[in-house]
């Protein structure tokens, strides 16, 4: 059995009495990304039940849409109200945290129970691909930012990648579920799991319960973005680090757990999903997708990530696609991703 993290909605409340009574802005931040964690998780399984009931073709672009929604909630309200730096901040944590540290903790925590976890090769070179062009996607904005000191230039070129990385993203889906559905085909590998997750799901109450916890992500998302920077400040640290590595792994609570228990059933080609997959959403699906939603708002973001935050995405996406050549991996490899991770979250730590 799956643990549950139900336990933490409790700090739906307290988070709301909190807010209410002015508490310390360190408090709130806490309980609001506790209370996110859970919910993160209702979203995940109500999602996919309903794309258990629409079919694969509509229940991946549901699982496009909705995977990643509590991550796209939290950014959305930031970027709402200015954030551009910490939502940026957040979306390359995400990228970097799902592909090194979820990917790192599933393979150390897998391999100590089984000694090779292996994996779909395919699927693997198909998501180390989809990461490369993502990384490209992030590198040449910054390149060109770098080169020509034109803002309304660069929201030009920002947007015109944004619709690229948009519709390779949904391209790819098109391949994984139609034309080439039977190179992933993981023979029922979550079969048993998807049933255990939600038995006897309706498609009503699904959407219901992801209706409500949207809206109380929503919620909490308000509370947690409105006291991100004075709990930054008082906790000693940045805002870059705050959105990189705390908000970005609350986010992806969900996912994290589930790709990690995933391995220790010996199941990686299912955690390999679950990692490379959010991150590719994360990427080519969710930055675009708050770009242009973006061009709305009396703020526009564009794509120019910092130095450091495109060195963090080549560094991982080349550590993993070194990993996955060969389909097999051993809790030695995992130990060597999380070592990356460490890395580069000391680096965002020491940028002031």
């Amino acid at each position: 059995m799956k643990p549950s993290l139900k336990w933490l909605l409790i700090f739906v409340p307290v988070a709301a009495y909190l807010e209410h009574t002015h508490a310390a802005p360190a408090l709130v931040f806490f309980a609001a990304c506790l209370a996110i964690i859970p919910l993160a998780g209702i979203m995940g399984q109500a999602t996919e039940v309903l794309a258990d009931k629409a079919g694969s073709a509509v229940g991946g672009l549901l699982n496009a849409t909705f995977g990643n929604a509590a991550e796209l909630i939290i950014s959305y309200v930031a970027l709402s109200k200015g954030l551009h730096e910490v939502v940026k901040a957040s979306l390359i944590g995400s990228i970097i945290g799902n592909i090194l540290l979820v990917m790192g903790a599933a393979t150390v925590l897998g391999g100590m129970k089984h000694k090779i976890l292996r994996f779909n090769i395919t699927a693997a070179s198909s998501g180390a691909s989809m990461l490369l062009l993502s990384a490209v996607g992030l590198l040449v904005p910054a390149m060109y930012a770098h080169m020509a000191n034109n803002p309304e230039s660069i929201r030009s070129l920002s947007t015109e990648i944004a619709v690229i990385l948009l519709c390779c993203y949904l391209m790819s889906l098109f391949f994984t579920l139609k034309t080439h559905k039977y190179l992933f085909d993981t023979k029922g590998a979550g079969d048993s799991e998807s049933d255990e997750a939600h038995p006897g799901g309706s498609v009503k109450r699904a959407m219901f319960t992801l209706l409500l916890a949207t809206i109380v992500v929503a919620w909490m998302s308000e509370v947690l973005v409105g006291v991100v920077e004075a709990a930054s400040e008082e906790m000693g640290l940045t805002d870059v680090f705050v959105g990189i590595i705390v908000v970005a792994v609350i986010g992806n609570a969900a996912e994290h757990s589930s790709a990690v228990m995933m391995a220790m059933k010996d199941k990686m080609d299912v955690a390999f999903g679950i990692a490379v997959g959010s991150s590719t959403q994360i990427a080519l699906f969710v930055a675009p997708v708050l770009m242009l939603s973006s061009l709305f708002m009396d703020k526009p973001m564009d794509l120019v990530f910092s130095p450091p935050e495109v060195m963090a995405v080549f560094i991982s996406v080349l550590v993993v696609g070194q990993i996955s050549q060969d389909g097999e991996c051993h809790w030695l490899e995992g130990v060597q991703l999380l070592s990356v991770y460490l890395i580069l979250a000391f680096v965002f730590f020491h940028i002031r």
